[in-house]
């Protein structure tokens, strides 16, 4: 079986791509997402996760949020980690400042997920054209939703909805081209 495995900050990644994944994974390849205790925790075990995986015919990916970090600084940190593992082809993603970033990339999928009226004029809002340069959409979504967005059952909702083809984020389209990228180094068993 040809796997992919992504490695996470935070549950609510896991929830939203749980929602994501099975429409964009070509068919024969499943996937594992791997969710840490934050940034940190992801960090501190990366290395010894990805040295300690033995399934044949695995790729691997890393998604992590950028926060207040130098995006190249970040990537490059955990690129050496994946290559002190042994698993130099580990593919790195950095959503833009946070994940909701990418929510804002996609405010129709947001407004069917959270059922807010009307929530898709707010994409014509100069401060939002813009996804990846907000600089805490987390609190902007909450803000612009009165509050029913919730981190880890709205990135459930959300992920149902998000469509890769509309998706305003830079940083959700290099994700999409990491996983294509991660996919195409899963050797084909015989």
């Amino acid at each position: 079986m040809r796997q992919l495995v992504i490695f996470l900050e935070e549950r609510s990644a896991k929830a939203m791509l749980d929602g994501l994944l099975p429409r964009v994974i070509p068919a024969g390849v499943t996937y594992r997402c791997i969710p840490f205790e934050g940034k940190q925790d992801l960090d501190k075990q990366i290395e010894r996760r990805l040295r300690g995986w033995i399934q044949p015919a695995t790729a691997f990916l890393i998604l992590r949020d950028q926060d207040a970090s130098d995006c190249k600084v970040l990537k490059q940190g955990l690129g050496q980690k994946a290559a002190n593992a042994n698993r130099p082809d580990t593919v790195i993603r950095i959503a833009c400042r946070e994940l909701e970033s990418w929510y804002f990339g996609d405010l129709e999928a947001v407004e069917k997920a959270l059922e807010i009226p009307k929530l898709l004029r707010h994409a014509n809002k100069r401060q939002y054209r813009t996804p990846d340069g907000i600089v805490s959409p987390s609190q902007e979504l909450e803000k612009i939703t009165s509050g029913l967005y919730q981190k880890t059952s709205g990135s459930r909702a959300i992920g149902k909805y998000l469509t890769p083809d509309r998706n305003t984020s830079a940083s959700f389209q290099v994700f999409l081209q990491g996983l294509e990228k991660a996919i195409a180094t899963i050797p084909i068993e015989s």
